[in-house]
């Protein structure tokens, strides 16, 4: 997105939708109760549902973290918001600068930072791993930490979205369970590389199923 080449009106429209969207993200980083489960000690690449993408206000050490975030326009807005959290971005997806995300990705990752994938967006389909993770865990050689989120609190809403996106609403408390690392091996078929997406996703949702059935358990470790 080019600001300068678009109209005065649009573009003092995004400057709005920007500064409100920092607003917003101030406050509930502010507000929301994150209690991290299993949180990673060395560095990662967290895997999370597009709906759940807010598990990045519980990243511990945001200076060593980078989220991949769309390319689109709406993508452009989200990481410019994102900045006010000190969350960094590496801008692409499936159909646009996947390639040049996915060599930025692995570079920010042998530097030493650890990123975040939303690994079935961003367009779906909802619940399907891409074999983009895969492909960065191979090459970087960095494990892969799936997540799962979940609150029963009032203030955990659901949009009506594709990916039915969760947000939480001022002092929610939530949840965040963290999986053990996975490492991918160096050298994969095309085929195996398609069984490492289905061994991810299974882990995603067998963590996710663990949480929503003892979260109260969780909740009081």
């Amino acid at each position: 997105m080019q600001n300068q080449k678009k109209p005065l009106k649009e573009r003092l429209q995004l400057w709005s939708l920007i500064r409100l969207l920092k607003l917003f993200f101030l406050t509930e980083q502010h507000l929301l109760k994150i209690k991290s489960i299993n949180y990673p000690k060395e560095q990662f690449i967290f895997s999370m549902w597009h709906c759940h993408q807010c598990l990045v206000y519980g990243v511990k050490d945001k200076s060593t973290f980078y989220a991949l975030i769309s390319a689109s326009n709406d993508g452009e807005i989200i990481a410019k918001a994102a900045e006010c959290l000190n969350i960094k971005s590496v801008r692409g997806s499936t159909k646009r600068r996947g390639v040049a995300a996915s060599l930025e990705l692995i570079e920010k990752l042998k530097a030493g930072n650890s990123v975040g994938i939303m690994v079935d967006g961003p367009r779906g389909p909802r619940g399907k791993v891409k074999d983009g993770i895969i492909n960065i865990a191979k090459i970087s050689q960095v494990p892969i930490v799936p997540v799962a989120w979940h609150s029963k609190s009032k203030l955990y809403f659901e949009l009506n979205t594709w990916d039915k996106f969760k947000v939480p609403i001022g002092p929610c408390q939530t949840v965040a369970l963290y999986g053990e690392p996975i490492h991918i091996p160096e050298e994969l078929t095309k085929e195996e590389i398609q069984e490492w997406c289905e061994k991810i996703e299974a882990e995603m949702n067998r963590l996710q199923k663990d949480l929503e059935e003892n979260y109260d358990k969780y909740l009081k470790q």
